[in-house]
């Protein structure tokens, strides 16, 4: 049996292309052990995953969501696992933030149109149905309408942090969202530290802020990580007694180098650290 796993997946409830249902599918042809889907500030697609996972008895879907956050000026990520969806302070945050993700949304399709890209919002949305619509997804319609050559151009020119149609949106802290993924029953992992270019003293300093605040693990296996990468963070959790996780950050064609499972094609996140989540937290 295969003993990869794969711990950091988007479906079409933010922006990959791929519905829960197919991304399950995919990772059952793969023969992974496990799958966690961790959309963008939204748990919507978590139930059609586990109801599709029934027809899969050798795949194991572990509720996840992934949360935008602000720390000293940047961006940064924190993932959940294993969190209950239905937890009611959860899916109360998780509106407010969608709710400004669609003012932000709106603002830019105004910025668009003021440089000759006429967007019809309602169509925006027509276009993704019950998905919380992201930068992604207004490049991928610009694209599609012809409106625009390609995605890499959409962000170099309009929508890239600092260019002349992005707006910034109100984020949480990450020690705030390291308390509303316990408050859903889940563990709170640091993603993709190594994206955050911070210099090692730097990362060392959030990492510890995050430790003193409940923080569960890091995500140590990525992508994109070189082999440095991955031996540098898990000696950073080793020092901080963290768990670690992985995955491919899988956004299907909106990321069409990286492939569920295996990332660009060399990662490998191994079984046993669900296992040792599950230890934690069963």
């Amino acid at each position: 049996m295969n003993n990869a796993v794969d711990l950091h997946v988007h479906s079409t409830f933010s922006d990959g292309t791929y519905t829960p249902k197919e991304l399950v599918a995919l990772a059952a042809a793969k023969e992974l052990r496990a799958m966690a889907l961790t959309d963008h500030d939204t748990v919507a697609g978590v139930p059609e995953a586990l109801a599709a996972a029934s027809a899969y008895p050798k795949l194991e879907i572990l509720p996840g969501v992934e949360l935008s956050c602000e720390y000293e000026g940047k961006e940064v990520h924190m993932l959940g696992l294993l969190i209950d969806p239905a937890d009611q302070t959860l899916q109360i945050h998780l509106k407010e933030f969608q709710d400004g993700r669609n003012n932000r949304n709106r603002k830019m399709v105004e910025l668009l149109a003021e440089h000759g890209l006429a967007i019809d919002y309602e169509d925006l949305l027509a276009e993704n149905p019950d998905c919380v619509i992201t930068r992604a997804n207004i490049a991928r319609y610009l694209v599609e309408h012809q409106l625009v050559t390609d995605r890499n151009t959409v962000f170099a020119k309009y929508l890239g942090d600092h260019c002349c149609c992005f707006v910034p949106r109100k984020k949480i802290s990450p020690t705030d969202a390291i308390g509303l993924i316990h408050q859903a029953g889940g563990l709170a992992f640091l993603a993709h530290p190594i994206l955050y270019h911070f210099s090692d003293n730097a990362l060392d300093t959030l990492v510890q802020k995050l430790c003193d605040a409940g923080l569960d693990g890091i995500e140590a296996i990525y992508s994109t990580y070189h082999a440095v990468d991955e031996r540098n963070i898990k000696e950073l959790a080793r020092r901080h007694h963290l768990l670690l996780s992985g995955g491919s950050d899988f956004h299907g064609e909106n990321k069409p180098k990286i492939q569920l499972g295996t990332g660009l094609g060399r990662m490998y996140v191994p079984y046993e650290l669900v296992e040792k989540m599950r230890a934690l937290n069963p």
